[in-house]
Order: C-alpha cells, then sequence, then structure tokens
C-alpha cells in the first residue's frame, strides 16, 4: 500500500514544507525543528519511497512533485534540501500560487556538470548507479560520506547522516536509482528563470556535490532571487552550522513578511 509520511508540527501562522535529500528521510531536519517551531507550522515529509513512505517505486522528478502537492497545505513556502530541492523547485513550477516563497538548501537546477556549468561528473553518477545492485550499503555510506567531506565536523556530520538512514525503513534499489536518475538528467535553469517567487539559494562553501560557483552563476541568471553562501559547510549546513542556518531563513522569511 502506499503510503506518504507526512508529520505536522510547530506554533507558528506560516506553512514550511520540509523536503530531504537523497537516501535519507524526514528525521534530517530534527536538528533544527525545534528552532524553526516557533515561527512556522513544519511539514515534515518522507519523499515518496524513502523511509516511512513505502510502497513507491522508481518515480519522475514531475511525478515525485505532484504525490507531494497532494497532501500539501493550500500555501506555504517550500524548502528543499539537494533532490528535495529539485523537487521543491518543480511544485513551484507546476502549482506556483501555492508557493509563497521557494527555499533551496544546497541544490541546483543541473546537478550534473556540463560545458560551462559545474556540479557532479556524469560518470560519478553513473558510477553510484551501478555500485548500488552490488553493495547497497556501503554505495549509500560513500553518498553520505560526500556530503560532509571538507568541515571541521565532518565524522560527526556523517554519523548522524547515517544514523537518520539507519532509523527508518531504507529506500529500495529501484527507487534510489530512480533519484540518481533524476539528478542526473534534471535541468530546471530556465524554467526556474522566469518563475516570480521569492527565491533564497543556500550553499555550503564546502560542498563537493554543488560547488560554490553555482551561487554565482545563477545570482547572474536569475538576478531576482538570493543567494547564501554558509563558510565552513559542506552539503549540509542546517547539520554543521544549525544556528546560522535558521537565522538566514528566518531573514528571508522576515524580508518577505512570511513570519514576525
Amino acid at each position: 500500500m502506499k503510503s506518504l509520511y507526512w508529520q505536522t508540527e510547530g506554533e507558528g501562522k506560516c506553512e514550511l514544507v520540509l523536503l530531504h535529500g537523497w537516501g535519507l528521510n524526514a528525521q534530517v531536519w530534527r536538528c533544527i525543528s525545534e528552532r524553526l517551531a516557533p515561527h512556522f507550522r513544519l511539514h515534515l515529509v518522507d519523499l515518496p519511497g524513502y523511509g516511512r513512505s513505502q510502497g513507491f517505486g522508481a518515480l519522475s522528478l514531475e511525478e515525485m512533485a505532484d504525490i507531494v502537492l497532494r497532501q500539501a497545505p493550500p500555501q506555504a513556502v517550500w524548502l528543499g534540501w539537494s533532490l528535495g530541492g529539485l523537487v521543491a523547485s518543480q511544485v513551484a513550477l507546476s502549482a506556483a500560487p501555492r508557493v509563497c516563497a521557494l527555499i533551496s538548501v544546497a541544490s541546483s537546477p543541473r546537478f550534473c556538470a556540463g560545458p560551462g556549468w559545474p556540479g557532479i561528473k556524469t560518470d560519478v553518477l553513473q558510477g553510484f548507479q551501478h555500485q548500488l545492485s552490488e553493495d547497497f550499503h556501503r554505495t549509500v555510506e560513500r553518498f553520505l560520506a560526500l556530503q560532509t567531506l571538507g568541515t571541521d565536523s565532518a565524522r560527526r556530520d556523517a554519523r548522524q547522516l547515517k544514523s537518520i538512514v539507519l532509523e527508518q525503513p531504507l529506500p529500495a534499489v529501484d527507487v534510489l536509482n530512480g533519484g540518481l536518475d533524476i539528478l542526473r538528467t534534471a535541468d530546471l535553469r530556465q524554467p526556474l528563470a522566469s518563475l516570480a517567487l521569492p527565491l533564497l539559494r543556500l550553499y555550503g562553501a564546502l560542498d563537493g556535490l554543488v560547488p560554490r560557483k553555482v551561487a554565482a552563476l545563477l545570482d547572474a541568471q536569475w538576478p531576482a532571487s538570493q543567494s547564501a553562501i554558509v563558510a565552513k559547510a559542506a552539503h549540509a549546513p542546517f547539520i554543521s552550522h544549525p544556528a546560522l542556518f535558521v537565522e538566514t531563513l528566518l531573514t528571508f522569511c522576515r524580508a518577505h513578511r512570511l513570519v514576525a
């Protein structure tokens, strides 16, 4: 039976939907949920096929966004980390009137490197897909380790991410492969350029998956959006720098009169 895990909590009036990254689940937000709860009504979601959202197979980006949107509040701020950033972006493209603002975290409209565009090499993502069928657990661990590489708290943060994965049901191999397919093929640079919504892009200065050069390129291509780079953070700035992350988020939301 297909069932999307959706947990709602918090005391604020502003609805905030939080979407996690590849291989993980909504528990990843527990490191900042207490800081956010006084300001937002939080919606913690396990993406289809991940964590407690079981019964789904591999999905396209559009299918994943549509499934999440069905249970979403009429209007909300959408925040997506990594793969979740692509899903949140697709929601904004397909249902803009229901999105008050879009916030992407360590995400990119195109994850794969290409001519004039920094990102993950295609053969690296294809390698992960090949390795999933041979050594599922080791491949996921390697990907999680890449997300914290270079930070002062890398080992601690990697252990935290690993525990979040292991404490909930693991995604099936076809679900993980589907997620990697999205990361390998999606390109939302042009569609998002005309998006008329408040947009904040948060990056880690040491991120090896979404290089900081992406921030400068999108500053030029999307001049109406805002960007912020967290120094000494990698692919999970909300884990390594929770206080700074939340303050940056609140500053943006206050500027757009979404929270008091």
